[in-house]
């Protein structure tokens, strides 16, 4: 995957460590003699966070494919040319990518969308439309200014886990993700010597295939979701070709798939697309809590989006700063209860 550069504050087209293509080999001093198989740094835009740009990305705290490192993070994933280990770093000036593994190139190629780079805000930062916000918005843009939207490109990887979250708590979903990544995911290129022990590749299509029923409802994970993934992944060569079509287009595709909706499809094109726009449209606490923000009273998702149309094109960047305003809808009742299952 090619990334051409764009015009937007803070993006500056990054400088390969060595070579034309990004691609070095040969001793890293600062990790032993495990040197990396590519890398690639770049000048860091004035304001930026790579741990809030990464947040959307890891299941939680105990995401095995994500590890924390000094003055950065761990990533592995599975590229078109093999599994990486993706090591990212920021040191306030610049930001180092540098990747290990038969897919270390393309990772280092493709790292420049998935930090957030790409992401355009500055339609959004001009002072026109920052008028049109509600006072709650342009004053948590101003306290927020390195928050980006990251694009992965990688459709399969979003959509399982994805999947893995409808109709259940948050809780037993990343508990069920965690559980089938360690068990039938694969080490990640250099874990226990230049990656942390534990760093876990995804399983790719044909490892979530082959995983039986049993093992799935092991997990926590019931039978209706698991058929949405077969079903899915049935046609994972197709499945990934969206991501080279507009986020739009990839959205409708996707909702084509039975067991998959208006709202697993916008959680997938957040993390694939950085999509600016989507709205996850059916979470259980999503309208809810923009209706309070914006009104002080809840609504319902028609209301949602009634609330968020004036600001069409750049909806999810709305709905992002009202997550980071510090604004809380208060609870009603008690929490829902987390079921497990696994052993009935």
């Amino acid at each position: 995957m090619t990334i051409a550069p764009v015009s937007s504050p803070g993006w500056h087209r990054g400088r390969p460590l060595q070579g034309q293509r990004a691609h070095v080999r040969g001793r890293d001093h600062g990790h032993g003699q495990h040197g990396p198989d590519a890398g690639q740094s770049w000048d860091a835009p004035d304001h930026y966070s790579l741990a809030a740009t990464w947040f959307p990305l890891q299941r939680g705290d105990g995401d095995p494919c994500f590890a924390r490192a000094a003055g950065g993070l761990w990533a592995a994933f599975r590229t078109p040319e093999g599994t990486a280990s993706l090591l990212v770093t920021h040191d306030g000036a610049r930001l180092r990518a540098r990747a290990w593994g038969e897919g270390a190139a393309s990772a280092v190629e493709g790292a420049p969308r998935m930090l957030g780079l790409t992401d355009d805000w500055s339609a959004f930062d001009d002072e026109a439309y920052l008028a049109t916000l509600p006072p709650l918005v342009r004053e948590a843009r101003r306290r927020h200014p390195a928050l980006r939207l990251p694009a992965t490109g990688r459709i399969v990887e979003a959509l399982v886990p994805t999947v893995l979250e409808q109709k259940v708590t948050t809780l037993e979903a990343r508990r069920a993700y965690r559980c089938l990544v360690r068990r039938h995911g694969t080490p990640a290129p250099g874990a226990g010597t230049v990656a942390p022990a534990g760093l876990m590749v995804a399983p790719d299509a044909a490892g979530w295939l082959g995983i039986p029923s049993w093992e799935w409802h092991r997990a926590g994970v019931g039978p209706q979701r698991s058929a949405t993934v077969m079903r899915a992944l049935r046609s994972a060569s197709a499945l990934e070709r969206l991501a080279a079509r507009p986020a739009e287009e990839a959205s409708t595709a996707l909702q084509t798939i039975p067991g998959i909706g208006v709202w697993t499809a916008a959680e997938v094109t957040q993390r694939t697309h950085a999509d600016p726009d989507s709205i996850s449209v059916g979470d259980y606490h999503l309208a809810k809590f923009v209706g309070y923000a914006l009104t002080g009273e809840r609504t319902d998702d028609a209301g949602m989006l009634r609330l968020l149309e004036p600001w069409r094109g750049h909806r999810q960047r709305v709905v992002r700063l009202l997550g980071a305003s510090g604004v809380r809808a208060p609870r009603f009742g008690p929490r829902i209860t987390v079921q497990d299952h696994r052993w009935h």
